[in-house]
């Protein structure tokens, strides 16, 4: 059986406990998510890698998956323009079912091999290009399918899962794993391994778009002042790195369109 859909011990009468005690009871099991991530730091670092390598060739990075697994891949691809200034379409998120199954659960959309193949496919994939395939069981028919029309095209594909020797993690080239164990509430991945597979996905995003040089120091050095949030953060980072006064900071901001690498090069940084 699989690890995910284990009964888990420590709270199989969770539905006895009182709020608190239930509350305690997750958090222990969120500290194991977070745990379980560190015995997969070495292929996340591959992982991230040889993303980077097949970017700088113009390579795309896609997320694939179902449900949950689905949507945070849309969530991760959806915030990297916003934080690094880079171009909708370098980062996407798939999602089985479309668009609408981000709000509204699709779940029979996972169990479609083709609509995986088409899907992916509409995008044009090159062997630049880098999937990682998202499923903490490791077998949905969506995602391999996704996969197999990576392989045809010779494009990089990577397997982020919660279970070992999956169908997934044979089709892929590197395999991320982290052991979450079985869930609070039995079979609801949406828990502990969704977390650990958020905190993974913000490891790959955030180390390839740093190796990309969209980070300075550890400043967000291509935001871009969609709102007044950003606008004061930008005048923040003027103000950190040069060291002006908020009043200058912006001005040289202003004089520059409000491009932080421009008023650095203006200021001489």
């Amino acid at each position: 059986m699989l690890k995910t859909e284990m009964r888990n011990e420590n709270t199989t009468h969770i539905d006895k406990m009182t709020t608190g005690e239930m509350i305690a009871a997750i958090q222990r099991e969120n500290i194991i998510a977070a745990e379980s991530i560190t015995p997969e730091l070495d292929r996340i670092t591959r992982a991230v890698d040889a993303i980077y390598e097949r970017m700088k060739e113009g390579g795309r990075l896609f997320y694939v998956g179902c449900g949950t697994s689905g949507r945070l891949g849309v969530v991760d691809a959806s915030e990297c323009p916003p934080t690094y200034g880079v171009p909708h379409g370098l980062v996407v998120g798939i999602i089985a079912g479309g668009d609408k199954a981000i709000r509204t659960a699709a779940e029979g959309a996972e169990d479609s091999f083709d609509a995986g193949v088409s899907d992916i496919a509409a995008y044009g994939l090159t062997e630049k290009d880098s999937v990682v395939g998202i499923s903490a069981a490791g077998g949905a028919a969506y995602v391999l399918g996704a996969f197999s029309e990576a392989t045809r095209v010779g494009a990089l594909k990577i397997s982020l899962t919660s279970n070992t020797d999956t169908p997934l993690e044979a089709a892929a080239d590197l395999a991320i794993h982290p052991d979450t164990g079985a869930e609070a509430v039995t079979g609801s991945t949406r828990m502990k391994a969704g977390s650990a597979h958020k905190m993974i996905l913000n490891m790959i995003s955030t180390a390839v778009m740093i190796k990309l040089g969209h980070v300075y120091e550890n400043l967000m050095i291509n935001l871009r002042p969609t709102n007044i949030k950003l606008r004061k953060r930008m005048i923040g980072i003027v103000t950190d790195v040069l060291g002006l006064d908020a009043e200058a900071a912006e001005k040289l901001l202003v004089e520059n369109d409000f491009v932080l690498r421009r008023a650095f090069e203006a200021y001489g940084k």
